[in-house]
């Protein structure tokens, strides 16, 4: 059974940047197939896609988040981490990681998520 859970901090200062790890358990994360997003709902708002890394290991980004997230893998410890630089109050949002199978064209599993603030 594949299980997916993120970390990180629940606060975040303004223009600090803010990480987030994705620990896959079940499947490694490095299987074909399979690419690990990050995904995240601000309070009011739809889901919205920041990126994913592929089971390669290359990452891509939605426009929206190129400039200023990075997503990074670790195939030791089979987790993948999102950095978000120079947040704002407007990043406010539960994130979420998720497993997209390429050949379902889907996501098949999530985590439970996580609220992240950013505040002074």
């Amino acid at each position: 059974q594949v299980q997916m859970q993120e970390s990180g901090p629940g606060l975040v200062k303004p223009s600090q940047t803010l990480s987030l790890t994705c620990t896959v358990s079940g499947v490694s994360i490095t299987t074909n197939d399979y690419y690990w997003n990050w995904i995240r709902r601000a309070p009011g708002k739809g889901l919205e896609w920041m990126g994913f890394i592929s089971y390669t290991g290359t990452p891509y980004y939605s426009p929206s988040f190129r400039s200023r997230t990075a997503i990074s893998r670790d195939t030791a410890k089979n987790h993948f981490t999102l950095q978000l630089n120079a947040v704002t109050p407007e990043d406010t949002a539960v994130y979420y990681c998720a497993r997209f199978v390429n050949s379902r064209k889907g996501y098949d599993t999530w985590g439970q998520g996580t609220q992240v603030t950013v505040s002074s």
